[in-house]
């Protein structure tokens, strides 16, 4: 039996353990789930399955559900709301602001940070969600030609008005990350940070560690390909599936990639574990390596892998096995995105 069929390494399923989410951050469960996939970008779900599943990560212990208002022009974040009403008071809830459409042309999408935008973002999540606050809002993406500190002041604001309990920023730069910081403490720095894709560990994580920001990865199973779940993203996966935009998961860049995955699965025999699970598991440890809070949100519509992604967090890798995944991120062909502009790396 390969790797990629073992079945995944799942013990007594007891909830996982918990951590602050940055300075006088909110306490959530070591690993989170993102929710994307259950409305958008992925192709086809069921949708009485991904609710069981939102139900299942709970019981497990996973508190911090992550949405935003662009995934499904607001169908996530409708589809949350029975959930999240259910249990207010047992989760985190995380939504974001920043990417809408062109007005001239809804084909395309604008990124907006202007203070009146987020006023209109923020009250229109909480309709959407059925709720008075959320727990964490985030910057999805920045427009350098907004201040950040007037995007953060107005961000503030909403803090002020109860709207808001903490803030967060996604793929920010470490100099805005810090620019941020002075003028309302950031709980959280949201972006994408797995074996595959290493960029932000230059200047934003030691700047996230510095300042008691926690780092909250996205995709830290490259989008399901360090899972073995599939090659060509071209060829196997639906044609309105969002991997398919993405350089690294198609052509040439594909079939090299998936060769770098030998290693993750020589670990993953030594561990009776899953490919997936060793790569959660290495993006859990860079906690200790980088002296923060890291928790990961993958994404998942089906409670076997959120049973499955939760026992990660009880896998230890070796210093040695650590050594042996250490080159991979180098090695990678192709970007994350098509268009890198709007990420840390992009410009820094």
């Amino acid at each position: 039996m390969s790797s990629t069929e073992r079945t995944p390494r799942v013990g007594d399923q007891r909830r996982i353990p918990t951590v602050e989410l940055g300075n006088n951050g909110p306490v959530v469960g070591i690993q989170g789930l993102g929710c994307m996939g259950m409305s958008w970008a992925y192709g086809p779900t069921d949708s009485d399955e991904a609710r069981a599943t939102l139900e299942r990560a709970l019981e497990l212990g996973v508190t911090l559900y992550d949405t935003a208002d662009v995934y499904g022009a607001g169908e996530n974040e409708k589809f949350l709301s029975p959930f999240v009403k259910a249990h207010r008071d047992e989760i985190v809830l995380a939504t974001k602001f920043a990417i809408g459409s062109d007005p001239g042309d809804p084909t395309k999408r604008v990124i907006r940070n202007d203070p009146a935008y987020i006023r209109t973002c923020i009250d229109a999540s909480l309709q959407r969600l059925g709720v008075d606050s959320v727990d964490l809002y985030y910057m999805h993406r920045r427009d350098p030609k907004v201040p950040i500190e007037e995007s953060v002041g107005a961000m503030a604001e909403l803090v002020d008005a109860g709207k808001v309990k903490h803030l967060g920023l996604s793929e920010v730069t470490a100099a805005e990350l810090r620019a941020a910081h002075t003028v309302h403490p950031i709980a959280a720095v949201q972006s994408e940070w797995s074996l595959f894709s290493r960029d932000i560990e230059r200047s934003v994580v030691p700047a996230a560690a510095e300042l008691g920001v926690a780092l909250v990865p996205y995709s830290p199973l490259g989008r399901g390909f360090l899972t073995g779940a599939f090659v060509s993203a071209d060829k196997e996966l639906a044609d309105d599936d969002f991997r398919r935009q993405q350089p690294r998961f198609t052509g040439d860049n594909a079939a090299a990639n998936a060769a770098l995955l030998d290693p993750v699965r020589q670990i993953a025999d030594a561990h009776g574990a899953s490919l997936g699970q060793v790569a959660l598991a290495w993006v859990q440890q860079q906690a200790g390596a980088f002296g923060l809070a890291v928790v990961p949100i993958p994404g998942t519509r089906k409670r076997t892998r959120v049973e499955e992604n939760t026992e990660a967090t009880r896998i230890v890798l070796t210093d040695e096995e650590r050594e042996l995944l250490e080159p991979i991120a180098a090695k990678v062909s192709g970007d994350r995105y098509a268009d890198m502009t709007a990420t840390s790396a992009g410009r820094e």
